[in-house]
């Protein structure tokens, strides 16, 4: 029997709330913009979070969609349960039906049983259902109208209390909330259900008996002093996991076993060469104990980690070490380790699997496949890292392996922690790495330094801040007029006071705005609000929530006055400039480089723009010159702005305009161009009135800032003026140091041939040196426990100069300890050499020696067992060091 395919059953689902009213709505990219509460949305309601707060009217009173989420960090974390578990994910769907003040508890649960029982055919005595049993911390009774609205369609022995941990949701510590009902599934066999009721079993982890839907009652909106306020409205919040569901339905054990994962664990299967048997451990802490558990994991992990590294690539969040980046990254190195270490990848691998990925998602997310061979770029780039990386780590293991072993074969935590953290590798392979060398390793050592880093971390990027203190009621979403005009009047809504690292800013919402909040890469506004009574300065302007957010150092005297908001013109004016010539110079790269390019991120202030955009090699120094060409051509031309707002979604795409990936767009949505057959972009930014108000652009720089990702910064007006100038000045002081040839590279190409010359001469010269110094060295060797023993304080210009001294006397001398010390640009130097015959002894290693001796220059080093050098801080030390020599080296022979 053929299984049920996600792509149907999805669709059931949105069809059925659509002949319910409901408007279906896409999803929201996973990757969130201007909430600083979130780094991805991870839950079907993030993206509605404003409608809920109140913070701005939802477009429609119903709602259902299915979601992109992702669960990695913070309060929900599923990460450790992926692979082990059967129904754990970082990237999930969650399906879900939304009223925004409209239908509540008993709609909603009417419709829930509904799709259930009657168009999914799940089997009524596999149910569970459960209500809120009150929380006397909160104040909160029983939820007996869910409870008795259950006893309509289920019997009391199925409809089971919980308490706040599973039956009252939250989003996080502050923000909307409300008791929920959830709707539980038992999916074990006949025998297993008689034997043990499932009410037994619902909200215990067992991976048969598990939650599929949860319906919030949207009632409170919890505070910063932990207290819970009313929402001015109910609504109905509705989560449903998909993966789930499908295993619901299909009537498997696992959500590894549907449509959603299956393309993919058979490709991964087929690719590797390993049948995969669908094995798991007895429990999630379990480890695996055959080689088939093993290897299921590891195919369940990355089959659920590619999902989550695609998506959130394709929605805009390219792999980095900061934030949302750094998540992406350690979820893809931990795909990566478990293809290498249980797979036996050793070369890039997780890229081939998005084409699979892509052609599964293509008709809901369409937005993978349109990006398919950029995504495909950004990973394989990053597996080649990160495989570097792993080699380079085990080096690094293996470097300090002795030292190790004098501490009771044992790594050290900050080691262990150095190894996660600096070479990307988790705990349990170094654990791994340890065992096969017969070390173990110092855990919590390792939990310490781990914690000691959050800390950090924690105190650098937490600011404290206090909730919202209102000082005048509107039902009307603050307004923002700054397209038209350059200052308004306006009123304070709200405030709060911030603390961030001893820096007490006050956070202001006016009525309405002129100032422009950073967003789409374009810097906030900064000025004045102005009254008869104060003058205070705004510092900048960010997006919250879809509120616009002032940040002023200090109150005004009076918050009810009116005031008069005003940016600063002249910095704005700057600001257009750039932000038009950023869309001149995106245009420009299409028509001149390709079509492929497409905006990956962008940074428009009053100095310059900077454009970052899908390209996989260098932009060649003519097509900078062909790009620069044709955007001045364009600024000549004087180009009017045609700014046309509130467009509907599908007929701006008509008009050609350029979206950017990972944007949520609206039903509606401001279209700027400059003329139709060259710039036409989807932007809420502010611009010029025509191209000539750029007045000049220059490039100042092309490199690459990622996988995949190149970045251009230019600079325009005058900025743009005085790059040039300080060209040609330093043009000017490049002919005066030549002595003002006629013709300048003629020039340059003579001092430089000249430069080599006499640098070849300065070589020859030392290596003469060099062999003197050995002739004259080979005299001084003297004979020590059987072995040729040499000291000496050299003469040499750099430290391959000392190499190449040491390597000489080396294959000069047999059987030699040769212990060499040099001052170089002032500084101290000592080189070890050894014979091969006595590294394999065992009674000698030049990396010991070499840092025993550097004590005596304030420095240490390391290297090679026959080979090392040492540098330090006192170069008075160096004699004393070459005294040392023969007694240290004498004592290791002897012992």
């Amino acid at each position: 029997m053929s299984l049920p395919t996600a792509a149907h059953v999805r669709q059931q689902f949105l069809d059925f709330f659509a002949s319910k009213g409901h408007h279906i709505v896409p999803s929201a990219p996973i990757v969130v913009k201007d909430d600083p509460t979130l780094l991805f949305i991870n839950s079907g309601m993030a993206p509605f979070k404003d409608y809920f707060l109140g913070n701005k009217p939802a477009p429609f009173k119903r709602i259902a969609d299915t979601q992109k989420c992702l669960r990695v960090s913070g309060k929900h974390n599923d990460l450790e349960e992926v692979g082990y578990d059967t129904y754990h994910h970082t990237m999930f769907e969650m399906l879900g039906n939304w009223s925004f003040g409209d239908y509540f508890k008993k709609d909603a649960i009417a419709w829930a049983w509904e799709l259930l029982t009657d168009v999914f055919k799940l089997d009524k005595d596999r149910l569970y259902v459960t209500y809120f049993e009150g929380d006397q911390g909160d104040g909160l009774g029983p939820d007996t109208e869910t409870q008795e609205l259950w006893r309509i369609y289920t019997t009391d022995d199925r409809i089971l209390p919980g308490n706040k941990k599973d039956n009252f949701w939250e989003m996080g510590d502050t923000g909307p909330c409300g008791p929920c009902t959830e709707i539980h599934i038992d999916l074990r066999s006949d025998e297993e259900r008689a034997a043990k009721p499932g009410a037994e079993l619902v909200n215990a982890d067992h991976p048969q008996v598990v939650e599929i839907w949860n319906n919030v009652f949207m009632e409170f909106q919890r505070l910063a002093d932990k207290s819970l306020v009313k929402l001015p409205a109910q609504h109905v919040d509705t989560g449903m996991g998909f993966e789930r569901l499908m295993m619901a339905v299909s009537g498997v054990k696992s959500n590894y076993d549907t449509d959603v994962f299956q393309p993919l664990i058979q490709f991964i299967a087929k690719e590797v060469g390993i049948e995969y048997h669908g094995t798991s451990p007895a429990t999630v802490t379990d480890q695996p104990t055959t080689e088939n558990e093993k290897t299921d994991i590891a195919i369940r992990v990355i089959a659920d980690h590619i999902r989550t590294i695609s998506f959130t690539i394709a929605d805009g969040q390219l792999p980095s070490n900061v934030k949302a980046g750094y998540v992406i990254r350690r979820i893809l190195r931990r795909a990566v380790r478990y293809a290498f270490s249980s797979l036996n990848q050793k070369q890039p691998f997780l890229y081939k699997i998005v084409p699979v990925l892509a052609d599964q998602m293509r008709n809901i997310f369409p937005e993978l496949k349109a990006q398919q061979q950029f995504v495909q770029r950004v990973i394989e780039e990053e597996e080649i890292s990160f495989l570097k990386t792993l080699e380079n780590g085990l080096r690094r293991i293996d470097s300090l392996e002795e030292g190790f072993r004098q501490q009771g074969n044992r790594i050290d935590g900050p080691t262990a922690f150095e190894l996660s953290d600096t070479f990307g590798f988790p705990l349990d392979l170094t654990a791994l790495i340890a065992r096969e060398k017969g070390l173990t390793v110092d855990e919590e050592g390792f939990q310490q330094a781990l914690a000691a880093q959050k800390n950090r971390s924690r105190n650098a990027q937490e600011a404290e801040q206090s909730d919202w203190t209102i000082v005048l009621e509107s039902e009307e979403q603050p307004a923002f007029v700054g397209y038209d005009q350059d200052e308004a009047p306006a009123r304070i809504l709200r405030y709060r006071r911030t603390d961030r690292k001893g820096k007490t800013e006050y956070q202001v919402v006016l009525d309405q705005t002129p100032f422009y909040a950073e967003s789409g890469g374009q810097i906030g506004d900064t000025g004045y609000l102005e009254s008869p009574l104060s003058k205070v300065r705004v510092l900048d302007t960010k997006k919250e929530n879809d509120l616009i957010v002032h940040t002023v150092l200090e109150l005004p005297e009076d918050l009810t006055a009116e005031f008069t908001a005003r940016y600063d013109h002249a910095r704005r004016a700057q600001i257009m400039r750039n932000h038009t010539a950023t869309h001149l110079l995106q245009a420009a790269l299409r028509e001149i480089v390709g079509s492929h390019v497409a905006q990956k991120g962008s940074l428009v202030n009053e100095k310059l723009l900077r454009f970052d955009f899908s390209h996989f090699t260098k932009v060649t120094d003519d097509q900078l010159r062909q790009v620069e060409t044709l955007v001045n051509e364009r600024i000549r031309e004087q180009i009017p702005l045609d700014e046309r707002r509130n467009v509907p979604i599908d007929e701006a795409k008509n008009l050609g305009a350029t979206a950017l990936f990972g944007e949520k767009y609206g039903e509606f949505v401001r279209v700027i161009t400059f003329n139709r057959d060259f710039s036409v972009e989807l932007c809420g930014g502010c611009h010029v009135r025509t191209t000539g108000d750029i007045g000049f652009f220059k490039i100042t720089s092309e490199s690459a800032v990622g996988a995949g990702v190149r970045r251009i910064e230019a600079v325009t007006a005058e900025a743009a003026e005085t790059f040039v100038n300080q060209q040609l000045d330093l043009l000017a002081q490049v002919r005066e140091a030549l002595g003002n040839p006629q013709h300048l590279l003629p020039g340059i190409e003579k001092q430089t041939e000249e430069i080599a010359t006499l640098r070849k001469q300065i070589e020859s010269f030392a290596q003469q040196s060099i062999n003197q110094q050995k002739d004259q060295l080979v005299g001084q060797v003297k004979a020590l426990h059987g072995v040729n023993f040499l000291a000496a304080q050299v003469q040499v210009t750099s430290a391959d100069g000392l190499k190449t001294l040491a390597f000489n006397l080396r294959q000069s001398v047999p059987n030699l300890v040769a212990v060499l010390g040099a001052e170089i640009d002032g500084k101290p130097q000592l080189a070890v050499m050894l014979d091969d015959e006595l590294v394999q002894g065992g009674k000698l290693n030049a990396s010991t020696l070499v840092r025993e001796l550097a004590k005596e220059i304030q420095g240490g080093g390391g290297g090679q067992p026959f080979f090392a050098t040492a540098g330090g801080k006192n170069a008075a030390g160096l004699s004393d060091a070459i005294s040392k020599a023969e007694a240290l080296v004498g004592e290791k022979l002897a012992g």
